[in-house]
C-alpha cells in the first residue's frame, strides 16, 4: 500500500520564501499523516509561469537557494519522497534550462525528469526558456510501488497526434504501477471535462493509473482551478480535489485503485461539474482576489454608470474583496438619465459599498468652449461622446492615483470585440473582470448572482433597461449594433469557433449559417467581422482581462494591427 499526499497550493510567482515555507509545511503535514510521498504542482518553487524572469540571474539564484532549503529540510522526514517542479540548468546545447520534476528523499534528489513536450501555443511559450528533455521514461520505487513521472503537456499527447514524441508510450514500456503528473493547467470553460476525457482515455488504453496534481490561483490573466484528480483504468475518476481553493488530501493507492486512508472510496466526483455561470463567477472572483493581493492593492474603484456591466463588476469585486474595499463613482452628464443615478444608488446600497458622485457636466462644457475657441468649430458627434468617456476615465484614474485603489474596467467581450469602447476612457484601468464574457453572459451571470444571494443585489431595473452608453440623447447600443443575442453568436463563431464546448460551437455555427442564407445576413456578418478587425488596436492597449475561455483577448488571441483581414466564409 502507498499513501500519497497531494498538495494543491496557490504559489506566488517569484515569492521563493513564501513558496518554500508552504512546501515545508505540506511536507510536514504529509509525514504526520503517514504518507510515503507528497506531490506538488509544476514549477512549484517559482510558480507558473515566470516568463523572462527565467533570464534574471538573481531570480535563478533565489530559485536554487529555495531548492537547497527543501533538500536540507527533507532530512527531517527521511522516509518521505517529495515530488515537486522547478527549473534546472541544461548542461547541453539549446536553451539554458529544463522544466524539471524532482523526487527528493532524505536530502537527496533520487529522480530527475525533464519535460519532453514544451507548449508554445495560445498562452504558452515554454520553448522560449526551456530545452525539451530526452524521450525516456523516469521511474522511482516508493513503498514497493514503481512510480512513473511526467509534467503537464507530456500527458496530452497519448496517441502522438500533436507531437512526434509520446511520453505516455515511454512510460507504458517502463510498466510503472502508477503515473504521477505534475501540472500547471490553466482553467477555462470546459477544461475540467477535457482533462478527465484525455487522461481517462490514456489511462484506459495503456492500463495505467494516474494522479494529476494541479496548481491553483490567479496569475495576471490566467486562473488555475486546482481540481487535481486520480484515475483508475477500470473505474475512471475516483478522486477530485476542490476547485479554486487550496487543498491537501491523503490518498491510499493499492491494487491499482485510489481510496481514502481508511480504505473507503472517495465521494464520486460530479460528472457535469459546476454550471458555466458559476464557473465564471468563481474564476473571476479568484482572479481578482489574487491579482489584488499579489499587486498589493487592498481596495478597488469602479465607475458606476447604472448599467449592467458596472453593476456586475461591482458585485464580483464585493465578493472577492469585501464591501468595505470597493468604491463606486457615479459621474452623471447632461445625457445621463435619472435612472442611471438612482439605479447606481440602489445597487451600491444593496451591495453595502460607498458611492461617490462626481458630475461631469461643467467639465465637458469647459472642454466644448475650449474646443470652439481653439479650432473654430463645435464639438459634436463622436468626438463629444468620446470626450465624456475620457473625462470619466480621467476622474477614475485621479481617484486611483490619490487613494491607491485599483481601477477595474467594465467592458464586456462583445463591446471590446467590435470596438464599442473608448481608448483612454472606459478602457482605463488595471484589470478587466468581465472582458471575457459576452454581453448575453453578463446578463446571465448577473441573474445568477442575484439567485445565489437569494435577494436583489443587482436591481431588476438594471437588468431590464436597454443597454446604452448614454453619451448622446436617447442613445441605445442597438443604434449601431445588432441585438446582443445576434451579435454574440456571430462573435462566438468568429473568435472562439471550435474552441467552444461542442453544444455552444454547434449553436453558433448553425446560427451564423442561417444568417448567411440571406443577403442582409451576409452583409451583417461581414460588417461585424470588419469591426472586429478594425479594433485590434484598442484591444492591444487594454487592461489585462481575467481569462474565462481558451481564446480570451490578450495572450490567447494574437493578431496584427496593421493587416488586411479576411471577412469571408471561414471562422
Amino acid at each position: 500500500m502507498l499513501t500519497i499526499a497531494i498538495a494543491q497550493r496557490n504559489f506566488t510567482i517569484g515569492d521563493f520564501d513564501a513558496n518554500t515555507a508552504a512546501v515545508l509545511d505540506q511536507m510536514r503535514r504529509a509525514s504526520d499523516g503517514g504518507a510515503q510521498m507528497v506531490v506538488f504542482s509544476e514549477l512549484t518553487l517559482s510558480a507558473y509561469y515566470p516568463g523572462d524572469l527565467f533570464e534574471d540571474a538573481t531570480f535563478l539564484r533565489s530559485m536554487d537557494a529555495a531548492l537547497q532549503t527543501v533538500l536540507q529540510a527533507s532530512k527531517r522526514w527521511p522516509a518521505l519522497v517529495t515530488v515537486l517542479g522547478t527549473a534546472r540548468p541544461n548542461p547541453g546545447p539549446g536553451k539554458p534550462l529544463h522544466n524539471a520534476l524532482l523526487a527528493i528523499r532524505n536530502g537527496q534528489i533520487v529522480a530527475e525528469y525533464y519535460k519532453q513536450l514544451l507548449p508554445t501555443y495560445g498562452i504558452f511559450d515554454e520553448g522560449r526558456h526551456f530545452e525539451a528533455g530526452p524521450p525516456v521514461a523516469c521511474t522511482l520505487e516508493v513503498a514497493g510501488h514503481k512510480v512513473g513521472f511526467m509534467i503537464c503537456e507530456d500527458g496530452w499527447n497519448d496517441e502522438g497526434k500533436a507531437y512526434a514524441v509520446n511520453p505516455f508510450a515511454s512510460l507504458q514500456a517502463a510498466r510503472p504501477d502508477l503515473v504521477v503528473s505534475i501540472n500547471a493547467s490553466p482553467s477555462d470553460i470546459g477544461k475540467r471535462a477535457l482533462r478527465h476525457a484525455v487522461f481517462g482515455a490514456a489511462c484506459r488504453r495503456l492500463e495505467l493509473p494516474l494522479l494529476f496534481v494541479n496548481q491553483v490561483g490567479g496569475h495576471d490573466q490566467l486562473v488555475f482551478d486546482g481540481a487535481s484528480f486520480a484515475i483508475s483504468p477500470q473505474a475512471g475518476v475516483q478522486f477530485e480535489a476542490a476547485r479554486f481553493v487550496e487543498d491537501f488530501q491523503l490518498l491510499r493507492f493499492e491494487g491499482g485503485q485510489f481510496r481514502q486512508p481508511d480504505g473507503q472510496p472517495f465521494p464520486v466526483p460530479d460528472v457535469d461539474g459546476i454550471p458555466a455561470v458559476e464557473f465564471a463567477r468563481r474564476q473571476i472572483v479568484l482572479g481578482l482576489r489574487d491579482y489584488a493581493r499579489r499587486c498589493k492593492f487592498t481596495k478597488v474603484v469602479v465607475g458606476c454608470s447604472g448599467g449592467i456591466d458596472s453593476a456586475l463588476t461591482l458585485a464580483l469585486a464585493v465578493e472577492a474583496l469585501g464591501a468595505e474595499n470597493v468604491i463606486g463613482i457615479t459621474m452623471p452628464s447632461v445625457f445621463s438619465s435619472a435612472g442611471s443615478v438612482t439605479d447606481s444608488v440602489a445597487l451600491c446600497a444593496n451591495l453595502g459599498i460607498t458611492l461617490l458622485t462626481h458630475p461631469i457636466r461643467d467639465i465637458v462644457a469647459h472642454y466644448e468652449s475650449g474646443y470652439a475657441a481653439a479650432f473654430d468649430g463645435k464639438l459634436a458627434g463622436l468626438p463629444l461622446e468620446n470626450l465624456q468617456a475620457r473625462v470619466r476615465g480621467t476622474i477614475l484614474m485621479e481617484y486611483s492615483n490619490a487613494f491607491g485603489a485599483l481601477l477595474l474596467t467594465t467592458g464586456n467581450k462583445s463591446e471590446i470585440s467590435v470596438g464599442y469602447c473608448t481608448l483612454y476612457g472606459d478602457t482605463n484601468g488595471g484589470l478587466g473582470l468581465i472582458g471575457d464574457l459576452y454581453k448575453t453572459e453578463v446578463f446571465a451571470l448577473s441573474r445568477h448572482v442575484n439567485a445565489s444571494a437569494g435577494r436583489e443585489l443587482i436591481p431588476v431595473a438594471v437588468l431590464d433597461k436597454p443597454p446604452s452608453a448614454e453619451l448622446a440623447p436617447g442613445q441605445r447600443d442597438t443604434d449601431s449594433l445588432p441585438p446582443y443575442p445576434v451579435l454574440d453568436e456571430i462573435l462566438k463563431w468568429h473568435i472562439e469557433g471550435n474552441r467552444l464546448p461542442a453544444p455552444e460551437s454547434a449553436q453558433a455555427l448553425a446560427f451564423v449559417g442561417q444568417l448567411r442564407e440571406s443577403e442582409e445576413g451576409r452583409r451583417l456578418v461581414t460588417r461585424i467581422l470588419g469591426m472586429v478587425a478594425r479594433n485590434e488596436y484598442k484591444r492591444r492597449q487594454a487592461a489585462p482581462i481575467i481569462r474565462v475561455r481558451s481564446r480570451a483577448f490578450g495572450s490567447g488571441r494574437q493578431l496584427p494591427i496593421a493587416a488586411h483581414y479576411p471577412t469571408g466564409d471561414t471562422a
